[in-house]
């Protein structure tokens, strides 16, 4: 069957800005919920609970969020599998944007009483259950319409998102941080959340030009898609989806180490200003950016394992210096510790896209990734705030919480050392055969 006409396709702009807009969005939104969960969440929504049992149970209902991605990523990978990817990056957003919002205009502890942090863990499951679809569709639908030898620099369009995330949450709490402390926990807070509207609107609109890849579109009009993506995955690629997840644990546990727990850490043990803080968190996102673009270059021209491979080394030998940085309390050192942070993750990050479409099957591709991804943040993103929060508290050290760090970034370098680079291991000549789904 012959391919759309080229000029029928999105033009390399387009997926640019659908794929960089989807993501920023999905973790603008991410991002704010944990800025908040570390700063007034332990107030508003856990006012009964002691200082440090506050945060903790916090930052639980931010790792909730986490345990729906994998969920998320599952159920709507396989209607992306099945479907489409364009269908399902609409869905995404509205999920993520939609349940952003309603967080803004949520009743607090004081109002309501125990719905208040019941509403809220709700709110957190559908939206990480909204994430857990986003990354993935939107690798995809800009990867999947490169050649090979483009698909790292295609795949890395939607990994900007990250650090533009991070940038536009914590320029909204900037806006905010003037505030005394009473206004901010008393409607501050709210102002990046319902903001999160604004931004839903411009995604929705860039991505309504969207249209599935030829590859995917092809194997649909031939009905050669999976009945049951998520099994012919399991049954056809174990080992690719369990070293992909591992591989996946070390980006978010060094982005959310910096992100989420230093503002807690650099604010309550080291003695930092929280305004200053996110200054310093927003100053090294241009060097994620710049990390993102180089790393996908030099991906598509020596391999995307090998750039991989050098991250997650990276990500084991940082973790340390950067505390003991950041413990210095002087604001020099402590950028300089978040901006090697940034290098580290730029470099996985522009990496990560292109490797991911080249392991899985199209067959299977959308659920693979996305999952694969989702259960890396989990262990990476989810659990680390709370077990460094432990660690510190049981050690009275950054040394214990580095360790931990670090010892997760080694996971993921063993397992992206397995993880050799094909295109597939299902042949294309059986993959484009719809196989039923096993009983």
């Amino acid at each position: 069957m012959a391919e759309p006409a080229p000029s029928t396709r999105p033009s390399k702009k387009t997926l640019f800005a659908a794929s960089l807009v989807g993501t920023s969005i999905e973790w603008y939104d991410y991002y704010i919920f944990g800025t908040a969960a570390a700063l007034a969440f332990g107030s508003v929504f856990y006012p009964k609970f002691s200082s440090a049992a506050g945060t903790l149970a916090a930052l639980a209902t931010f790792a909730v969020g986490f345990v729906a991605r994998p969920l998320g990523g599952a159920v709507i990978g396989h209607f992306g599998d099945r479907i489409g990817r364009r269908s399902m990056l609409v869905l995404t957003l509205l999920l993520t944007g939609g349940t952003t919002t309603l967080i803004g205009v949520l009743p607090t502890y004081a109002a309501i009483g125990v719905g208040a942090p019941l509403l809220l863990v709700l709110l957190r499951v559908l939206q990480g259950f909204g994430v857990g679809g986003e990354w993935g569709g939107a690798v995809l639908i800009a990867s999947e319409h490169a050649s090979p030898r483009r698909r790292a620099v295609y795949g890395s369009f939607a990994q900007f998102g990250v650090p533009v995330g991070v940038l536009t949450s914590n320029l909204a709490f900037l806006a905010v941080s003037g505030l005394s402390d009473d206004d901010f926990l008393a409607w501050g807070w709210r102002i990046p959340f319902l903001l999160s509207v604004v931004l839903v609107v411009g995604g929705l609109l860039v991505r309504s030009r969207l249209q599935d890849a030829p590859e995917f579109t092809k194997a649909k009009r031939e009905r050669a898609t999976s009945r049951a993506p998520f099994a012919e995955l399991v049954r056809r690629q174990p080992v690719t989806l369990v070293l992909a997840s591992l591989a996946s644990i070390a980006p978010p546990a060094i982005g959310y180490t910096v992100t989420v727990y230093m503002l807690t850490y650099g604010t309550t043990a080291v003695g930092f200003d929280r305004t200053t803080l996110l200054w310093l968190i927003l100053a090294s996102t241009a060097i994620w950016i710049g990390a993102i673009v180089l790393a996908a270059l030099a991906s598509d021209r020596f391999g995307s394992r090998r750039v991989y491979v050098l991250g997650a080394v990276t990500a084991v030998l940082w973790p340390v210096p950067m505390f003991l940085l950041v413990d210095t309390g002087a604001a020099g050192p402590a950028f300089l510790s978040f901006a090697v942070a940034a290098l580290v993750q730029g470099i996985m990050a522009g990496a990560q896209g292109g490797l991911f479409t080249e392991i899985f099957d199209v067959r299977v591709r959308y659920s693979g990734i996305s999952i694969a991804y989702q259960l890396g943040g989990m262990v990476g993103g989810a659990v680390t705030p709370i077990v460094a929060t432990a660690l510190f508290g049981a050690s009275g050290s950054s040394t214990a919480v580095a360790l931990y760090v670090a010892a997760l970034s080694l996971v993921s370098l063993v397992a992206a050392v397995g993880l050799s680079v094909r295109r597939a291991t299902v042949p294309e000549d059986r993959s484009a055969a719809p196989v039923r789904p096993s009983a």
